[in-house]
């Protein structure tokens, strides 16, 4: 089985980025229903780039996607290796332009993340994690030219980089907090002296804690797989743990049904 280079998942980002960059930066009004809306438009068009790019990487590994997401579970159960792809996770912080969308890219095997890429186009922010081999970040992405990964690594910050405090950090959504949020956050303050909220749009909630500027994310809410898988393997290399909330079972992909089920996200 041949292995995956994060320089090849980098500049498969970069182009997705390029292309809903273009769009980000025209002017518009979003009509959700209207399928030649600008969302759209940047969505299809991320979507086609990744699906290029992965093509050129290995044809031989699937590609699940939110913008091809009707694959039977007949075909889909066989699957051992796929990429789950998410080409523009944040539709809210599109929308609003407060530049917290993010391309998502997770190397599922076994059922479970091995190998994920969170790339923040507006930011120019590249996270990356990959089963034991650990969690990184890397700024100003688009200026770096790599040719092999230990020069990529050695460029990137290692995760978690933030030093423990006494402050319990909790990241909540910025377009999405529920009830049952609001509850574990005030559960946390009976156990804890001083807890914080952060706040984050679409994938990056999943890169604080990689980052170890948040403890919790707590999402009682529903997602789908392409939302959480990316995020996932960078949580996991970076020593967090992604859990289901009915049996703190972690969570695992390719479902028959594709709607993720409430989740904690912890280090």
């Amino acid at each position: 089985m041949s292995k995956v280079n994060l320089v090849d998942l980098l500049n498969v980002s970069l182009e997705a980025g390029k292309e809903i960059m273009d769009v980000y930066a025209q002017d518009f009004d979003v009509e959700f229903k209207e399928d030649d809306s600008p969302l759209t438009q940047a969505d299809q068009r991320a979507h086609d780039a990744i699906m290029k790019g992965l093509q050129d990487i290995d044809s031989s590994i699937p590609v699940l996607s939110e913008e091809g997401r009707d694959i039977a579970y007949s075909e889909r159960k066989h699957w051992d290796r796929f990429w789950l792809v998410d080409p523009l996770d944040g539709t809210k912080e599109f929308v609003k332009k407060n530049g917290e969308f993010t391309v998502n890219i997770a190397l599922i095997e076994g059922r479970y993340p091995t190998m994920g890429v969170i790339y923040a186009p507006a930011l120019d922010v590249f996270y990356f994690g990959r089963e034991g081999e650990g969690a990184y970040k890397l700024e100003q992405a688009s200026e770096f030219d790599f040719n092999n990964d230990e020069k990529f690594i050695a460029e990137s910050v290692s995760l978690p980089e933030k030093k423990e405090s006494d402050v319990v950090n909790v990241v909540a959504s910025r377009s999405h907090m529920s009830e049952d949020t609001e509850a574990f956050i005030n559960e946390l303050k009976q156990e804890h002296h001083e807890v914080d909220v952060v706040s984050a749009g679409s994938s990056l909630k999943f890169c604080l804690v990689a980052e170890g500027k948040a403890n919790y994310y707590p999402r009682y809410a529903p997602t789908m797989e392409w939302d959480t898988g990316a995020g996932q393997a960078i949580v996991e290399a970076a020593g967090g743990k992604v859990t289901r909330y009915e049996d703190n079972e972690r969570f695992y992909y390719n479902r028959e049904k594709l709607l993720n089920g409430w989740f904690l996200v912890e280090r």
